[in-house]
């Protein structure tokens, strides 16, 4: 062996902060370019819903309708439109990779590199977290040929869109960690999610609806979710602005928890 090669000093070890960092980064880059590699599954269907349903809802229905809230029906159910597609792409990008992962047996790796499990929860969520923002900015657009938003509050709508699509990220993970077939995975977002969804204020005030129907609907948490959006916009909403951000927040620290322990138990994964 060569003195000057065997006297050379060793590399300095890889810190476990930068492994983490790159273990993190791989995740959400494979998630983005998952996103973009079938952006006409992941992008184009909500640009076509939306478009249907400000031509059916928004013109057709909405010219009887008059005004909601101080405003022409279109733009009432603009920012809803919107928060509608981010929480279902949000949801729908975590539960089939992670799904899949677990199907494929790709997960496995995962758990045998040395990344913790919060990491691991916090990659997939971010993943879910960028499409939610890339549908978002792509649905904002298609309403822009509708009807006219403008901004009133730019860092409640930051905060609201992306608060909502962590939580609802969170849930589509846990969904898919704890689901055992294709069945289970879209069992939620069909007998839950969606009614949830479409009685949760985006196409009508709240304020319309007699008392009991209205205390019913305080109990959906998406109701605060598109008010908490819809706010932003207009400085108009049916629910108070901080509460429904901090009830955003707490969702999204108490799904982040339950995660993490279900994915240190395995749960799901072992079976």
């Amino acid at each position: 062996m060569n003195d000057s090669a065997a006297g050379a000093p060793l590399p300095p070890p890889v810190g476990l902060g930068l492994v983490h960092w790159i273990g993190f980064q791989t995740i959400v880059i494979r998630e983005y370019g998952r996103i973009i590699r079938i952006w006409g599954q992941t992008l184009v269907p909500s640009a076509v819903n939306a478009t249907l349903y400000f031509v059916i809802f928004g013109s057709l229905i909405g010219r009887r309708v008059g005004q909601m809230g101080g405003h022409s029906y279109m733009q009432f159910i603009a920012p809803g439109l919107i928060m509608m597609a981010v929480i279902s792409n949000s949801y729908a990008n975590v539960v089939s990779s992670f799904f899949g992962a677990k199907f494929g047996k790709h997960v496995e790796e995962m758990l045998v590199s040395p990344l913790p499990d919060w990491l691991i929860v916090a990659g997939y969520a971010a993943g879910g977290l960028v499409r939610g923002l890339l549908v978002g900015v792509v649905v904002t657009a298609v309403t822009l040929l509708f009807a006219h938003l403008r901004v009133e509050h730019a860092a409640i709508i930051a905060a609201a869109v992306i608060l909502t699509s962590a939580v609802f990220s969170l849930g589509g993970f846990i969904n898919a960690l704890v689901a055992k077939n294709f069945d289970q995975i879209s069992w939620f977002p069909t007998f839950v999610l969606q009614p949830l969804t479409y009685f949760g204020g985006v196409f009508y005030s709240v304020q319309i609806l007699p008392g009991w129907a209205q205390a019913v609907s305080y109990a959906n948490p998406i109701l605060y979710m598109v008010n908490a959006f819809r706010y932003g916009f207009f400085g108009v909403s049916d629910v108070d602005v901080a509460g429904a951000l901090l009830i955003m927040a707490a969702a999204v620290a108490g799904l982040f928890t339950i995660a993490v322990v279900l994915m240190h138990r395995a749960s799901g994964i072992r079976e």
